[in-house]
């Protein structure tokens, strides 16, 4: 299981934006308590595209405390394919 930050750069406002991803919720939450993001910017909680969306300066941090860099073409890939995974599972 791992943690993600991929290389989208968006402007907003001062600040250059990218976001970070994670296999789990639970690991989402643990590399933003680390990096020092607050949980209430968390959005699309509960879905495969869970996310934060973090400062250049915080991906840095979590790339310090282990995230994988990416690219936000893969990290889109991988949650429609999740998402894929979910619905044949339902119809079953």
């Amino acid at each position: 299981m791992s943690v993600f930050v991929d290389d989208m750069r968006a402007p907003f406002g001062r600040m250059v934006m990218c976001h970070m991803t994670a296999d789990s919720t639970t690991e989402l939450l643990a590399m933003a308590n680390r990096i020092g993001v607050a949980r209430r910017w968390l959005q699309r909680g509960g879905t495969e595209w869970e996310h934060f969306d973090i400062c250049l300066s915080k991906r840095a941090l979590a790339v310090k405390a282990g995230a994988v860099e990416t690219t936000a073409v893969a990290e889109a890939r991988k949650r429609i394919a999740r998402r894929a995974e979910r619905s044949a599972g339902g119809k079953r």
